[in-house]
């Protein structure tokens, strides 16, 4: 069996949490700051707020820069659901645009062709760990007058021409589930941003709307990461070069190995330095592919099958089936192969093996009796 991935617990990392645990400071302290201004270090130097999720952070951006009521948010219909959720939880409306069929990142194109006067921001999402053109976005941006929020959830540590994700933007916002390559051992997130008044603002939102312990600026909510989190990911974080560099010479071998006219594995830019948080090809017959992948023990995911705006959920926002053609066929074809640290090169030569055997047999489906 080879699992699609698989959470990360060594012996460094529950000492850790067993330093935590004796010290007897479980809620917040030095360690969250300490862990902030290392990640801000990591990230170029914006300050960082901490937050008990990506989703969380997204959230407090968007409150943060009096998004809400009456305010339109521009990102792509190709996404996890958490990028739409968070822009109608604070009255928003979610505008959705395409995504390039080769990318998968936002269609600048249809980007700026959906701007109105009650555009607000834009909210690129670097899916799988590929930056978006950042510097067109930002260009677009700067000509309307709108905001920049990254979702960059997905892609901790990527560069698009020599600049890390969550650096371009006026927020960037990055998640560190247990299943991202800097992760805690539960829920977890943070926020950039190039804005001091915003940073202050998000440090008082997340906890109550507190200045200090008397007084209440505005009403705020709970959203700060807790000092067993911050400290995991402390040390985790000295580690994150050698989860990358692993995951990415994953995903090369995958890319030179896996050629087949049936599959369409997208390639890296000459601008680019992708992470590769999950490795998606497009394949035929997607379905068949993974039930065979899975009958012989190799674990695969779909990142994602339904379209945010095809969502139950979204059913209010006027959308409908072909309103979005690239991210729609997408749907259908992608499928996300495991490109964990922990894999050796035998492991990925023999789902890539697996994968080219299912195409090379007539019927495509293979007896392993």
């Amino acid at each position: 069996m080879l699992p699609f991935t698989r959470p990360s617990i060594d012996e460094d990392t529950i000492a850790a949490v067993s330093e935590v645990l004796r010290s007897g400071w479980l809620a917040s302290g030095p360690k969250v700051a300490q862990l902030e201004a290392e990640l801000s270090a990591y990230l170029g130097g914006r300050p960082v707020r901490t937050q008990t999720s990506a989703t969380a952070g997204l959230e407090m951006a968007l409150l943060a820069c009096g998004i809400g009521p009456g305010d339109e948010v521009i990102t792509p219909a190709l996404s996890f659901v958490a990028t739409a959720n968070v822009i109608v939880r604070v009255g928003a409306r979610p505008v959705f645009v395409d995504v390039g069929l080769d990318s998968r990142n936002i269609d600048l194109g249809q980007t700026e062709a959906a701007i109105t006067p009650r555009t607000r921001a834009i909210m690129p999402v670097h899916l799988t760990g590929r930056v978006c053109r950042m510097d067109r976005i930002i260009e677009i941006a700067a000509r309307h007058n709108l905001l920049v929020i990254e979702d960059a959830a997905q892609s901790i540590g990527s560069m698009f021409q020599g600049r890390k994700s969550g650096s371009f933007g006026h927020f960037g916002c990055f998640s560190a589930h247990p299943l991202k390559n800097l992760n805690a051992m539960g829920d977890a997130g943070f926020v950039t941003t190039n804005d001091a008044e915003a940073a202050a603002r998000m440090r008082d939102l997340r906890t109550h709307g507190m200045a200090d312990r008397e007084t209440v600026e505005e009403w705020g909510f709970v959203s700060r990461m807790d000092v067993l989190q911050a400290a995991i990911l402390d040390y985790r974080l000295d580690k994150l070069p050698d989860v990358i560099a692993k995951r990415r010479e994953n995903a090369a071998l995958y890319q030179r190995l896996i050629k087949h006219e049936k599959i369409f594995v997208p390639p890296c830019r000459q601008d680019e330095f992708n992470t590769f948080h999950t490795f998606v090809i497009q394949a035929d017959r997607r379905d068949d592919l993974q039930r065979h992948l899975r009958a012989i023990g190799i674990k695969t995911a779909i990142h994602y099958p339904v379209p945010i705006h095809l969502q139950p959920a979204a059913a209010g926002l006027g959308y409908r089936k072909g309103d979005f053609p690239a991210t729609e066929s997408q749907a259908e074809r992608i499928l996300t192969l495991p490109v964990n640290q922990y894999m050796s090169a035998q492991d990925v030569e023999a789902v890539a093996g697996e994968v080219l055997a299912f195409y090379r047999t007539p019927g495509g489906l293979i007896g392993h009796g």
